[in-house]
């Protein structure tokens, strides 16, 4: 088991260093979605401290989405995202509070959607990157 976290860490770094913005973005997406999921998994489990852990790193990650944030050239877009963003920190915070499976589903759900909508431009990203 120790060799496989290793494994997944090495890979983990290795795509950091590679990705460009757009990957990196879908990279902070993914990762709190997982931080989700296993924060659900510790809920369930009675882990409170491990709950607590992955709850609070799915929050950073969601910090480090707004902080990406460009609102000067993003406009409305980027305001919306942003008060998005606020409301899953939002909602986090209160699945933390309660052990609230719904709340952390609520947020994963929402995730998903702007990780669909981002991965559906990284062929234009890639295009533009080109030109």
């Amino acid at each position: 088991m120790n060799a496989l976290n290793q494994y997944q860490s090495v890979n983990r770094q290795t795509s950091i260093v590679d990705a460009d913005a757009h990957k990196l973005i879908q990279l902070l997406l993914d990762g709190a979605l997982e931080r989700i999921s296993m924060a659900k998994a510790q809920i369930q489990l009675k882990n409170i401290e491990g709950k607590n852990r992955l709850i609070n790193k799915a929050v950073e990650i969601i910090g480090g989405l707004r902080e990406f944030l460009d609102k000067e050239k993003g406009g409305e877009l980027a305001e919306r995202l942003d008060a998005l963003y606020e409301y899953m920190e939002y909602r986090l915070f209160q699945a933390n509070l309660r052990n609230d499976l719904e709340a952390l589903d609520e947020v994963a759900r929402l995730l998903k959607e702007v990780k669909g909508g981002w991965d559906g431009i990284r062929e234009e990203v890639l295009e533009q990157a080109l030109v």
